[in-house]
């Protein structure tokens, strides 16, 4: 999938743009705080139906003094098919995404249609950052290729949320009524668990030689998955929890307590690896991703964002990340940099197309 051009009003700082692209590569300079990342947030919530950098909270994406968003996107299929994606977002309303004018009735299923990796520097939360952000990593991967996954997890939260709420209850709750939802998570749990080690299983190989082509070593890295549901049954486990899980007021088994080690040399990364090492982990995260979802399911290549991830990286392992990047196996890639003259001399040392757009207050304008 392409995005041939983009129309923006009001998306934060972005009043009114209206951009066309190169089907490779595109490169968005400017200084810090002028817009670069938010052109490319547009885009991810193109693919997402939420922010990057604030998902949670969707009326934080519209531009101050505004009463509305708007994001439109032409899209060009591996099939040469075109497609436009528009999202509309008024102040206390309902957020609207629609396919070729064709309104979603439910946003889990436009998951995956446009697939896309970002990768930005907030990636190194994946390694210092809470069990949350590793369990996203997976979840986001896996529901780009496999609706029926997203709908086992959005079945899952559910089910917490109402066990949560009874746990939380003054009264003792009634043991049919709980036992109803412990059923569906336990059966959505096992379900996700399944997924999620295969997925890692899989994953690996593509992870460890990626990594090994970014960091020019033979460092041994691994990814170790840690889930309840690795243990025994999961209905069995929340049952014999639940004493515990009333006096906590929170459920403290099931699979949304699973966790993925990141391994360094046998070690946790977090506590062994240096700031370069995390962040060619996380590059290279990333950028497994890429190639695992391109041969997924209907092998639709996604785009990729990379966005200012090029500070505290020297200039060899940055060209070699471009050069790989710009290789036939990748599609159309979107880079954000402060400073065009080093982006544009590793690009043309690549000999592929490019082309540069500058960004100054929110107005973004293509450069020759």
């Amino acid at each position: 999938m392409v995005l041939k051009d983009i129309s923006i009003l009001n998306y934060k700082n972005l009043a009114d743009v209206q951009l066309e692209f190169s089907p490779k590569i595109n490169c968005i300079v400017g200084r810090n705080g002028e817009g670069k990342t938010n052109l490319i947030d547009a885009i991810y919530f193109l693919s997402f139906c939420k922010s990057s950098v604030s998902p949670g909270s969707d009326v934080q994406v519209i531009k101050h003094n505004a009463d509305f968003m708007m994001l439109q996107g032409g899209y060009l299929t591996e099939q040469n098919e075109e497609e436009k994606i528009y999202c509309g977002l008024k102040r206390r309303q309902k957020k609207v995404f629609k396919r070729n004018g064709k309104e979603y009735t439910k946003l889990s299923d436009h998951i995956g249609h446009v697939r896309l990796v970002m990768v930005s520097p907030g990636d190194t939360e994946l390694i210092l950052g809470g069990s949350e952000l590793r369990r996203r990593f997976v979840d986001m991967v896996i529901s780009q290729y496999d609706a029926e996954y997203l709908h086992q997890v959005i079945r899952y939260r559910k089910s917490l949320v109402q066990r949560n709420v009874l746990l939380r209850d003054e009264a003792e709750p009634d043991d049919n009524f709980i036992s109803i939802y412990e059923a569906e998570m336990a059966d959505a749990g096992e379900r996700i668990y399944a997924a999620r080690r295969s997925f890692i299983e899989e994953f690996l190989p593509t992870f460890r030689r990626i990594y090994a082509q970014l960091a020019g070593s033979e460092e041994e890295v691994d990814l170790v998955y840690r889930s309840h549901a690795a243990q025994g049954a999961l209905l069995d486990q929340m049952k014999d929890s639940r004493r515990k899980d009333r006096a906590m007021g929170f459920s403290l088994c099931g699979v949304h307590r699973d966790d993925l080690d990141f391994m360094l040399r046998g070690y946790p990364i977090k506590r062994e690896g240096s700031q370069g090492q995390n962040k060619t982990f996380v590059i290279s995260l990333k950028l497994s991703q890429f190639e695992f979802l391109k041969n997924k399911g209907n092998r639709r290549v996604p785009i990729l964002l990379l966005d200012d991830i090029f500070d505290k990286l020297d200039s060899g392992r940055v060209e070699q990340i471009v050069k790989m990047v710009s290789g036939q196996d990748f599609g159309q890639i979107f880079i954000t940099d402060t400073d065009r003259d080093y982006i544009s001399g590793i690009l043309q040392r690549s000999e592929k197309d490019y082309r540069f757009y500058r960004v100054e207050q929110g107005v973004v304008s293509h450069e020759a």
